[in-house]
């Protein structure tokens, strides 16, 4: 069976472990699955150093169970096999092993040793998987999992099965082929736990195919960057950030980001330790972008980032705070929208992240956010402002407007506004808008709900046309700076479209045939009009009146 499949099978297995005790939707479940994932996963990783390490490699490989040869390492031998691991791979004492649980299940307080052996792997392994808040509190890698059973007398129970479900499964072979499938296997782990039921702060899942589509147009298919920034000031899970390091390079670029939701920032943390970003652990944080940014120069000002992605939240009641971030003129130049006296809900917050991500962009940066695509024909208000900017600075690269129901969880019309801060573009520089909006094949999820997809074709047919900048008929063109400003900063691809008036060549023969024909039913026409007049009249004229 594939690695994939077999994968996939063990999450379905764990899901069914917490159905079967009474959590199956539970807010609490996706903690249970992904710490359990998390635990097998950084067991086999662990593991497979192990037994290539060039010290004591061949002495566990050699073993018929290498967990249970590494239960006979002194406490100097562990030490000693750590200090041979790199840095980033997590440290496993012989206790915290798969094995040493397995063998332990059947005894009683299983529940307590499973807990307790997560909690001392996150203590362990803190300074690499621990990630932050804006007020500097370490959010560790695992918190207690049994206590969320109710029921004190079936915590072992479900400890022991979620334990035997990891036991006949392996993820050395990935690890060994560097078979890269992580990306799909996240979003498979998480695929109930990232939907708009997460409350306020619940992230919407950014569909995979904008993500390629924004990394490939960043990044490029064949590039050779290094030591490359990427930032998202809204992470969520990081989806665009994964879409990023792998057209990068996971090895050749850093990953920042901050979110309001600590589940999201959790996420996040698992999707780069899956994807071989550990590194990039430190730079998460979880806290509101718009009140209190993290990721600050030394000076205070706002760090500055190669490629900075966004997919924020589009109206969000954040009348609390508005009032605190609209005296940052330096940081939203544009202003804040107003509070509305009734629904509050319905404030535009995607405007301060506009203004965010544009203000976070390096020199010679690039970026993307996700928005409305009612933003892009503004006429008014701070929307308006920031289009001007965006054109008047030369900052805006280009649009992709999406076709509608792309987006799983909103039915918002949606597209993709690019920027490019390149300091040597002129009014002559051409901006490239292209309407995808009439793309995509529908299909139904497994609600039975109708959304709409791009194809790997169509995914081709923007990422070629944009970076071509080539006008294609309804679907594209390319404008100057100095165009766009006389459409009143229209970034709207349909308004910069010919009008095609379709003219054929016919005889002078046929031209009086048609002109006959039309006076013919038209006459014919007038004359049942009278016919009804008149009939009418009549009816009218035998009408009484009766007391």
């Amino acid at each position: 069976m594939e690695i994939k499949e077999r994968t996939i099978n063990l999450i379905d297995s764990l899901k069914a472990v917490c159905g079967n005790a009474g959590l199956g939707n539970d807010g609490n479940e996706y903690k249970i699955i992904t710490e359990i994932f998390l635990y097998k996963f950084l067991n086999d990783k662990f593991a497979n150093e192990a037994k290539h390490n060039r010290a004591y490699g061949k002495r566990l490989r050699a073993a018929e169970n290498w967990d249970a040869e590494y239960d006979k390492f002194s406490d100097e031998e562990v030490e000693d096999l750590w200090a041979y691991m790199g840095h980033n791979i997590p440290r496993l004492k012989p206790e915290h092993t798969l094995g040493h649980l397995y063998n332990a299940s059947t005894k009683s307080g299983f529940g307590d040793l499973l807990d307790a052996t997560l909690l001392d792997i996150a203590n362990v392994n803190a300074d690499i998987f621990s990630m932050a808040s804006v007020g500097e509190t370490k959010i560790t890698i695992f918190e207690r999992l049994t206590t969320l059973i109710q029921e004190v007398e079936q915590r072992d129970s479900f400890a022991r099965a979620l334990v035997s479900k990891l036991a006949d499964f392996n993820f050395e072979d990935v690890f060994n082929e560097k078979y890269d499938f992580f990306s799909d296997i996240f979003e498979y782990l998480i695929k109930d736990y990232n939907t708009a039921g997460g409350g306020k702060y619940a992230e919407y899942f950014t569909p995979k195919a904008i993500a390629t589509i924004i990394a490939r147009l960043l990044v490029g298919d064949e590039s050779q960057l290094a030591s490359k920034t990427c930032y998202d000031p809204t992470a969520g899970s990081g989806t665009l950030l994964m879409a990023l390091a792998h057209q990068i390079g996971t090895n050749r670029c850093s990953i920042y980001s901050q979110d309001i939701s600590q589940k999201s920032s959790q996420m996040l943390r698992l999707n780069l330790i899956l994807n071989d970003l550990v590194d990039s652990i430190q730079n998460i944080v979880k806290g509101n972008t718009l009140t209190n940014p993290a990721h600050k120069n030394e000076d205070g000002t706002l760090r500055k980032f190669d490629f900075v992605v966004s997919n924020p939240p589009f109206k969000l009641d954040f009348s609390d705070y508005r009032e605190k971030i609209a005296t940052d003129n330096f940081r939203f130049w544009a202003g804040v929208p107003n509070v509305p006296k009734t629904k509050k809900e319905s404030m535009a917050i995607y405007t301060c992240f506009i203004q965010h991500v544009v203000n976070s962009i390096a020199a010679n940066g690039q970026g993307a956010i996700v928005i409305p695509t009612g933003f892009i024909t503004a006429k008014s208000g701070v929307e308006n402002k920031i289009l001007k900017r965006i054109v008047d600075e030369h900052i805006v690269m280009g649009v992709v407007s999406m076709p509608s129901n792309v987006f799983a969880n909103t039915g918002t019309n949606v597209s993709v506004l690019f920027f490019d801060k390149a300091t040597d573009k002129t009014d002559n520089d051409k901006v490239i808008l292209v309407d995808a909006s009439k793309l995509g094949e529908e299909y139904k999820d497994a609600n039975g709900l109708k959304k709409v997809r791009l194809t790997n074709d169509e995914i081709d047919k923007i990422v070629t046309t944009f970076r071509n900048k080539t006008t294609v008929e309804d679907f594209s063109v390319a404008v100057t700076y100095d165009e766009i400003r006389e459409k009143n900063y229209s970034l709207s691809a349909g308004q910069y479209f010919d009008i095609k008036i379709e003219y054929v060549d016919i005889s002078e023969d046929e031209f009086n045939s048609r002109i006959a024909n039309y006076k013919k039913e038209l006459a014919e026409q007038f004359a049942e009009s009278h016919s009804l007049e008149e009939e009418i009249m009549k009816q009218l004229g035998q009408l009484n009146f009766v007391k």
